[in-house]
């Protein structure tokens, strides 16, 4: 495993995230693992390496903080050995303030997720999604405040316009605040779209990208064909979502994508998804993708990619059937 500094800034994280929205309630989602199933996945991921972790409060309704925290606890003990990041902004109650990203629900927000992670403080704390209803200074402002009360190690985004990004950055730093050191945004073989501002912004800014969905729902991961053969419960869930974001990873344009991605697997020998992940991991700014784990075979592929070299000519093929995707995909 490889470590590196996120961003600009001076903490170190591993080349691959374990993203814990995996692991929940399974009345929620079919596809979370309980407690019990997920430890030995990341008990394997500590073993390949493995020290960056994310969640949010919003995953299974907390459930997930509670996973995550005492999963790491218990393999980890020491609690400056891993890299732990949460996030806010998604409804967390009923009421009018249990959501956004007003003063009042990021303060309340990052104390209900310290109980429930069982820790004195998160190592990167992202805004989950931009809010409309609340000014940028308040957020920057309350978010700076967590910071310097200790709760808080690092400020990360996500998912977001990149004028909005550039938006928030501004008014901390104009105030002399807490700046965001990261982005967690969608990026991925067949949605590129981060290219055209996000990801140059970040690269000028010095903000590390911690790319979500690397694999598009499992797209990248070759075991799908054009007509949706091959789907298990997560992939469901995509084609029947509301997001358009989501649908867009359905189209026969993208299998094209998926087609030469196997090609390049099968003459290198390795699983598709090893070769998806590694074009992300060696793409300008990249830091760590977040990779979701319900099976070993999931965190064989991640770590392997991390050694795993693709020379320009694979690149180039990879990268050649590409269409691009409407805008949107932030909500």
């Amino acid at each position: 495993m490889d470590y590196v500094r996120l961003g600009s800034s001076g903490l170190k994280v591993s080349r691959i995230c374990l993203g814990m929205m995996s692991y929940g309630s399974q009345d929620e989602r079919a596809w979370h693992l309980p407690e019990d199933e997920a430890e030995p996945l990341v008990k394997a991921a500590v073993e390949g390496g493995v020290t960056f972790f994310d969640t949010a409060d919003t995953y299974s309704d907390g459930a997930s903080e509670e996973i995550t925290g005492r999963l790491l606890r218990r393999i980890f003990g020491r609690r400056d050995g891993y890299v732990l990041a949460t996030k806010v902004f998604y409804p967390m109650g009923a009421g009018a303030n249990d959501r956004g990203l007003s003063r009042q629900h990021i303060l309340a927000g990052i104390d209900a997720s310290l109980r429930r992670l069982g820790t004195d403080h998160v190592d990167l704390y992202q805004i989950h999604r931009w809010d409309d209803g609340t000014p940028i200074e308040e957020t920057m402002g309350a978010l700076h405040d967590i910071a310097a009360a200790g709760k808080v190690r690092y400020l990360g985004a996500s998912t977001m316009a990149a004028w909005q990004f550039g938006q928030a950055q501004y008014a901390a730093r104009a105030a002399g605040q807490t700046a965001f050191v990261s982005m967690q945004n969608r990026y991925n073989l067949v949605n590129r779209e981060e290219e055209r501002e996000m990801i140059p912004f970040c690269l000028d800014l010095g903000v590390g990208i911690i790319p979500y969905s690397p694999l598009a729902r499992g797209l990248l991961a070759g075991t799908r064909e054009r007509g949706g053969a091959g789907a298990g419960h997560r992939a469901g869930a995509a084609r029947t979502a509301r997001s358009g974001a989501d649908e867009r990873a359905y189209r026969p344009a993208d299998f094209d994508v998926v087609d030469a991605v196997r090609a390049v697997a099968a003459s290198r020998g390795v699983p598709p998804a090893q070769v998806a992940l590694s074009w992300l991991l060696g793409r300008p700014g990249v830091v760590a993708p977040v990779v979701g784990a319900t099976r070993p075979g999931h965190l064989d592929d991640a770590l392997a990619a991390v050694d795993l070299q693709l020379d320009d000519a694979e690149a180039g093929q990879l990268e050649a059937p590409y269409a691009p995707h409407p805008p949107g995909g932030y909500t």
